[in-house]
């Protein structure tokens, strides 16, 4: 069967003036065949004709109507799991090799008679209109801080117009990652879309109602009033509603992948380092949006006058164990507030204790729950009185500040077993109470010499600051006859004058 760029060929040699002969040759075909196609003047593909027919029997006619009833009870089947079914049934019926034939006529009768697919409509965008958000996880980028990993999240802030994005680095999707995360974003984008749209976040939305609808919990319904922005959500389980954001964490997370390569390595000095590269990346290809992006600037609303800095406020109690509980995870707090009753406002990735008004101490917050963090500067002042009770102590694992720490303490054990806990107890007193660096450097020092790093050795290493005396101040005796004599020769003055 000839081709037609091979007739049309033969057809144009024919228009200038070439013979049969000639043209077919040109054209690459036989006399012949140059003249049916001259006489019938069709293309090839003109002259197919459409085959309803089989060329072989179909070896599946005698079990289709069995196949047909399975995809009609489970149209999710595949044809592989069907041909072992057909297999097991007829085991000499049917060959390895005709699986991709079942494959085809199941492919067919689901385009005749298959289910009804879904069907997704293009939304037509509107500056100003829609911003979208959600969180993606950066972890398998493997960025690393200083060289340790670094597992973190990023909120991510998209305007539905433009495509004009921002994002916020975080390490949970709780509520206190939301606010920050929206209130960051908004801030670097200038100004407010009218609508926020995100997914069934539980910090955010509640589980439906009776009536199937999500309402915005009240901390949201908050910060959403604080912005005068809509909540909006998606439909449960239509990731493709929030279609915008999800097309765009595929794309950025594969841009920060391409800019780390370049970059030749992945990691960072600290985490200000970090950021700083995500937001020079972000706004390199928020370049690319400019001509959209200046029509949605202008539709945006102005920013209020400062953010909302919202967080959660707990009351807590300080346990006789000069610890608190907070969101199912436990911290300690310095011995002197046993019995007190704490305000905590609580952020995404810190913990504020006050005292009225009074600011008392922060600490990083806790991830999950069940976990806990003891620093052991709050409670040695108690343990050192009672070190018999550091040999049971619940959280005694994180009273080890460092590998050294914990590799003097095996030591001891070793050496002095029945008075380890002891000289470990008084090993933890000087480093609060001069300084957990030198403290450290006096140990390694002494494990490499392989010497005991008994408490009297240690402190021997340590520069203990010793009390400076203060001198004793006398009351200066104040002469006043000065003033006196100033004021008479002032008066003299005048009544000379």
């Amino acid at each position: 069967m000839k081709r037609d760029a091979e007739v049309l060929l033969m057809k144009r040699e024919r228009t200038k003036g070439r013979t049969q002969q000639q043209a077919s040759a040109r054209a690459g075909m036989s006399v012949v065949t140059g003249r049916k196609y001259e006489r019938l003047d069709k293309l090839p593909s003109q002259l197919k004709q459409a085959r309803d027919y089989r060329t072989r029997p179909n070896p599946f006619e005698q079990d289709w109507t069995w196949i047909v009833a399975q995809l009609e009870r489970d149209p999710a089947l595949q044809a592989t799991t069907l041909f072992s079914l057909l297999t097991e049934r007829h085991p000499n019926g049917y060959q390895a090799g005709q699986v991709r034939t079942l494959q085809r006529q199941i492919a067919v009768w689901r385009l005749q008679h298959g289910p009804q697919r879904e069907v997704f409509f293009p939304q037509v965008h509107q500056p100003g209109r829609i911003a979208q958000s959600d969180f993606t996880h950066m972890t398998d980028l493997g960025v690393t801080i200083a060289g340790t990993s670094f597992p973190h999240l990023v909120f991510h802030l998209v305007l539905t117009y433009s495509n004009v994005e921002a994002v916020h680095i975080c390490f949970s999707e709780s509520f206190e990652s939301l606010a920050e995360g929206i209130e960051s974003c908004l801030w670097q984008f200038g100004g407010v879309p009218q609508e926020h749209r995100t997914d069934h976040l539980s910090a955010a939305i509640r589980p439906l109602d009776a009536e199937g609808r999500a309402q915005a919990t009240r901390r949201y319904s908050a910060l959403m009033a604080h912005y005068g922005l809509e909540p909006t959500t998606n439909n449960a389980g239509e990731a493709h509603e929030n279609g915008d954001v999800e097309q765009s964490h595929y794309r950025f997370k594969v841009a920060v992948d391409q800019a780390l390569r370049v970059r030749g390595s992945r990691d960072f000095p600290d985490r200000s380092a970090y950021a700083h590269f995500l937001q020079n990346l972000v706004r390199q290809r928020n370049l690319t949006r400019e001509t959209r992006w200046s029509q949605e600037r202008q539709a945006l609303r102005p920013l209020p006058s400062m953010p909302l800095d919202l967080c959660r406020e707990l009351r807590v109690t300080v346990t006789r164990f000069s610890t608190i509980q907070v969101m199912s995870n436990t911290y300690s707090v310095p011995s002197r507030l046993i019995g007190a009753t704490l305000t905590l406002r609580v952020r995404a990735e810190t913990l504020e204790a006050y005292l009225g008004a009074t600011h008392l101490l922060s600490a990083p917050r806790l991830l999950g729950k069940g976990q806990h963090r003891i620093d052991y500067r709050h409670i040695i002042w108690s343990l050192v009185r009672k070190p018999g009770a550091f040999a049971n102590y619940r959280y005694r694992d994180d009273l080890f500040p460092t590998l050294s720490f914990r590799r003097a303490y095996d030591a001891l054990q070793e050496a002095l077993a029945g008075h380890a806990d002891r000289h470990y107890v008084r090993l933890l007193h000087l480093a609060a109470s001069t300084s957990e660096a030198e403290v450290e450097t006096a140990l390694s020092l002494l494990l490499e010499q392989g010497v005991v790093p008994a408490y009297d050795t240690v402190r021997d290493l340590v520069h203990v600051p010793t009390k400076l005396k203060v001198p004793e101040l006398k009351a200066p005796v104040i002469d006043l006859s000065i003033y006196d004599r100033l004021i008479v020769g002032e008066g003299s003055c005048y009544a000379h004058s």
